[in-house]
């Protein structure tokens, strides 16, 4: 029997987990070929020096409570290189002021012990406390936009500054143009199985702990970033479940990587043994007798590359480019999913110029008249990132529909986010290092009826093509190597079935 042959193109976290399997089930015999537009590996993750240490400008941090990335650190030996945020709070800005991140809600959407008296005004408190006394109509496994929903049944204030910085946080997106399944499938679950308010369903998704006496205090939010990536989570988890809980409180929510992602990066492709190229454009996707076939490089000096099986791990815009000739059904869903761009701004101060941040970071509310959307105090958050005389953060700007703002030079964006941080920090200082990362059309936009357009897409897919990436399960890291592992798996099975 031949040796097995597969490409994978797009060597983000996603192709990278996907190659990584694909070797590990396929052995050493098979030919796997990983294909990279960019010049580096990683996608959407990347990792600088920034005043001496190794810094994440892209993502910095995956949920731990899934099961993803620890694997796939204990199968590539780097488990000590696994650390945790040091538990400071968060913060957020709304209305002219910094508050603490209130409590008691799942990403901004409030349980019944929710503590949103420092954020909300007496009438958006009270708004917000008389939605479960509102009708509320819903159709089990039905969809919604975010935005009017939650106008709907709390108000303007908690939907603006609230829910729609958290979820700016996660998707670079806003809350009016995102859906409720794809961003908290936890609570539409909970909504389908009969919870008749959002604050019923948030009770549900995020049940109380009991106290000492035996009273059921308020349920307490974890920090800014807790519920980024559980978007991710699939529904065999339960996520909802009391006993998924109790297992969350039990560990750390957030992991991060000593040395910043490139270890993990570096440590697939090394173990993937793929035959890697980068700079190479994937131009179109042709069947052919043995499989596919696929033409790279450039018009002028096109190249045929002939593969048993195809791994797409790129964007949702290049996926739908790639299939509409062999696949329109699904090219015609990978289409539907739209794309923000956005930009991280990190920067180091010495810490005899400023008053280090006694938090890990702070959200800013649309409305408020700065230019960034988020700052993170990686000093602060993270104990591997400080303790060497420099104070390290990063900054980010940009939401869907924001891109014009992004052209802007460097040196601009440097100064917006350093007046930024006078308002937030107090911090005037001049930087020691800065490094600006633009993320163009980085972050896939979940909206309402994501998940049948994801359906739609895999579900069209030929036999011996998979797509992986954050446009399909969740935007964080251990969805995206979940989505490369299973698109590994499928290929593996079609493949040795052909063989």
């Amino acid at each position: 029997m031949n040796a097995p042959r597969v490409v994978v193109v797009g060597a983000g976290i996603a192709g990278l987990a996907a190659a990584h399997r694909l070797r590990a089930l396929l052995g050493p015999e098979a030919a796997i070929t990983l294909l990279e537009q960019r010049d580096r590996i990683g996608g959407v993750l990347r990792t600088v020096d920034l005043a001496g240490r190794p810094y994440d400008v892209g993502a910095e941090a995956f949920l731990a409570r899934r099961p993803e990335v620890q694997a796939l650190l204990a199968e590539l030996g780097l488990v000590e290189r696994l650390v945790h945020p040091t538990g400071a709070g968060a913060s957020i800005r709304a209305a002219g002021r910094t508050v603490a991140l209130p409590g008691g809600t799942v990403l901004g959407v409030p349980t019944s012990g929710a503590r949103l008296a420092g954020l909300l005004s007496h009438a958006g408190l009270t708004a917000a406390a008389a939605e479960p006394a509102r009708p509320l109509a819903w159709s089990p496994g039905g969809d919604a936009a975010l935005g009017p929903l939650l106008r709907a049944r709390f108000g303007d204030e908690l939907t603006d500054r609230l829910v729609d910085p958290l979820l700016g946080g996660v998707y670079a997106g806003r809350v009016d143009v995102l859906g409720l399944r794809p961003t908290m499938p936890a609570l539409a679950a909970a909504l389908d199985a009969g919870a008749t308010s959002l604050t019923a369903a948030a009770d549900a998704v995020m049940p109380p702990l009991p106290s000492p006496n035996g009273e059921s205090p308020p349920a307490a939010v974890p920090e800014t970033e807790t519920r980024r990536h559980e978007n991710g989570d699939s529904p065999s988890r339960k996520r909802g479940s009391p006993a998924h809980f109790g297992e969350m409180r039990d560990s750390p929510v957030f992991g991060g990587l000593r040395g910043g992602y490139r270890v993990l990066l570096d440590a697939l492709a090394d173990a993937a043994r793929a035959d890697l190229r980068l700079g190479t454009t994937v131009r179109a996707i042709e069947p052919s007798a043995a499989g596919w076939l696929l033409v790279l490089g450039p018009t002028t000096e096109p190249e045929a590359l002939e593969v048993d099986a195809v791994v797409l791990a790129v964007p949702a815009p290049a996926v739908a480019r790639l299939l509409r000739p062999v696949a329109p059904a699904a090219a015609d869903a990978a289409a539907g999913v739209e794309l923000a761009s956005s930009v991280v701004v990190a920067l180091a101060f010495r810490e005899e110029d400023v008053r280090a941040p006694t938090t890990s970071g702070a959200l800013v509310a649309a409305g408020e008249p700065l230019s960034v959307k988020g700052v993170t105090h990686s000093s602060t958050k993270w104990a591997h990132l400080g303790g060497d005389g420099f104070v390290r953060l990063r900054a980010s700007l940009g939401r869907f529909g924001e891109a014009a703002a992004l052209q802007a030079d460097d040196a601009t964006l440097i100064a917006q986010v350093l007046a930024d941080l006078d308002v937030l920090d107090g911090i005037h200082a001049a930087p020691v290092d800065v490094h600006v990362q633009r993320w163009g059309g980085g972050l896939p936009q979940y909206a309402p009826g994501h998940v049948g357009r994801v359906a739609a897409l895999e579900g069209g897919l030929p036999d011996g093509i998979a797509v992986a990436g954050a446009a399909l399960h969740g935007v964080g890291v251990p969805a995206c190597v979940g989505t490369g592992r299973a698109a590994a798996e499928r290929l593996a099975r079609a493949v040795v079935s052909i063989g």
